[in-house]
């Protein structure tokens, strides 16, 4: 059990896929994560369909809150950063799958944002978080 809290207001319409916030136990420890794209473990673009990029840069957010002794239901935060909003749209069953595998039913709250670009050529997705591990 995680120990985080979704909040999630009557008066605001109900998340599918999300919390609106989540409220972290008192004395949980703070991991930032940083932004993840679809790399493997040679630095190489894992492939260039969205989908599989996704899955791929979610797996390395997981990796790190597992190296950090937590677990997929200590995330409290992502922001996903595209540079196609079209394209996320296009993908979201295959994306959901892949959430699911990875994360299964946890929702943190999460946020999309479309830029221009990411620094590393030919990445679609990358991925950034909070989590919240235990004291």
């Amino acid at each position: 059990m995680s120990g985080l809290l979704p909040v999630n207001p009557a008066d605001l319409a109900a998340p599918r896929g999300y919390s609106h916030g989540m409220l972290a136990p008192a004395g949980g420890r703070l991991l930032a994560i940083a932004g993840q794209v679809a790399w493997d473990g040679e630095c190489s673009l894992v492939g260039d369909d969205f989908a599989t990029q996704f899955g791929q840069a979610l797996a390395n957010v997981v990796a790190v809150v597992r190296e950090a002794g937590g677990e997929p239901g200590h995330l409290a935060q992502l922001t996903i950063f595209v540079i196609d909003h079209a394209e996320y749209l296009a993908h979201t069953r295959e994306v959901g799958e892949a959430y699911r595998r990875i994360v299964g039913r946890h929702f943190p709250a999460m946020a999309l944002v479309e830029v221009k670009a990411l620094l590393e050529p030919g990445a679609k997705v990358e991925i950034q978080g909070l989590a919240v591990l235990p004291a």
